[in-house]
């Protein structure tokens, strides 16, 4: 089953220097309904404007992944860490026992569009750690790459939880139909573009619970980048933040 989620029935924070399309309750945006999907916690769609960004601020105990679209995102964080993120690279903070940080828009003038994810992790209070790592578009181009799983497979990033997330770009003639792990639930984010998946047309933004199928035909991309994100088949309702 393809249980679809339209992009304009996400919630919504418009501060001005800040965009943002929130896919599962956050902040001020609450829907009992979208606490969620098995580890999967927040996918936040932030638009920031140049020189703006998230002051240094404390999280723990969360999986957090930065996944920058277009333009750049400069990272501060308590262990040291300064970097700046640009498309293709992929960014997981395990904030563990506790870790302070700040993520700015590097440019003073043009905005910065990226994708801010948080996953539960499976321990607590372990060692913050910072990893970052590029993946070429050729290697996502029509087919779907391995960026984070719970053991760093295939020179993907490690998260400390049962979760494994693919980045896809799919135009055109470009199709490829996955087979999904037998007794898993799927969650599928179109990042950009529009695709059909299994028949179903998604556009920008759109996004899909998936359980009890045993594939996932992408096909019909137009300029289409794809997360898709192989999950626990857990039902867990995260009542607050």
């Amino acid at each position: 089953m393809i249980e679809q989620r339209l992009s304009d029935s996400r919630g919504l924070g418009d501060h001005g220097w800040l965009h943002s399309r929130h896919t599962f309750s956050f902040a001020n945006y609450w829907d009992p309904k979208q606490t969620g999907f098995s580890d999967l916690l927040v996918i936040n769609d932030d638009q920031v404007a140049g020189g703006r960004g998230f002051g240094a601020h404390p999280h723990s105990n969360m999986e957090i992944i930065s996944y920058v679209l277009d333009g750049a995102l400069a990272h501060k964080d308590s262990m040291g860490t300064g970097s700046v993120i640009v498309p293709g690279d992929v960014q997981l903070m395990s904030a563990g026992s506790g870790v302070t940080h700040s993520e700015f828009n590097h440019s003073p003038q043009a905005g910065v569009h990226f994708l801010q994810i948080w996953v539960i992790p499976a321990e607590k209070n372990t060692a913050p750690k910072y990893q970052q790592v590029s993946f070429a578009e050729e290697d996502k181009r029509g087919q779907f790459r391995l960026i984070i799983s719970p053991n760093g497979a295939d020179s993907s990033l490690k998260i400390k939880q049962d979760i494994r997330i693919y980045a896809g770009l799919f135009n055109e003639g470009e199709e490829q139909t996955v087979t999904l792990p037998e007794n898993r639930y799927a969650y599928i984010h179109v990042a950009r573009g529009s695709i059909t998946v299994n028949g179903v047309s998604f556009s920008e933004g759109d996004g899909a619970r998936v359980r009890n199928e045993n594939e996932l035909t992408f096909s019909d991309g137009h300029n289409a980048e794809v997360l898709l994100f192989d999950l626990r088949p857990v039902e867990v309702n995260h009542p607050t933040r």
